[in-house]
């Protein structure tokens, strides 16, 4: 990598990196990720495999639920008063989880079947991840 490619990045921070990431910048390869995945390379590729997982986890359910549950019954988010609204669901609906974790731990065992603390942690991260959909105005039908 070039000094001033490296420099570049080194001053960046990485809220600087991942923005750039989304307003359709093409990443520059980082260094870092590509010393994790050479030093890391079976915990690298087991994380790749988990947000696959939750990415087809979030699919199934969106498709059953739709953006109702977290749009306020519409289809959209309107205003700020709307987002904060959603955002205060998804929030409850994370405490209700992180209980469940909870209970799971301090109990050793699981009274609801097909809903394994596996399932719940993926279902804790999917929430965070539907907030910063929320928080980033794209929780709505279309491209």
């Amino acid at each position: 990598m070039g000094d001033s490619i490296k420099k570049y990045k080194e001053d960046m921070s990485d809220r600087d990196i991942m923005n750039s990431k989304n307003m359709g910048m093409r990443p520059l390869p980082d260094p870092v990720v590509e010393e994790f995945e050479l030093e890391y390379a079976e915990l690298s590729e087991e994380f790749k495999t988990i947000q696959k997982e939750m990415y087809e986890m979030f699919a199934r359910k969106h498709m059953d639920y739709g953006l109702n549950n977290i749009a306020l019954g519409g289809d959209i988010l309107n205003d700020k008063k709307d987002k904060n609204f959603s955002l205060t669901g998804l929030a409850i609906r994370l405490t209700d989880k992180i209980s469940r974790l909870k209970n799971l731990i301090v109990n050793g065992r699981n009274y609801v079947k097909g809903e394994s603390m596996e399932d719940t942690f993926l279902d804790v991260a999917n929430y965070g991840i539907i907030g910063m959909l929320v928080g980033r105005n794209k929780w709505k039908r279309g491209g």
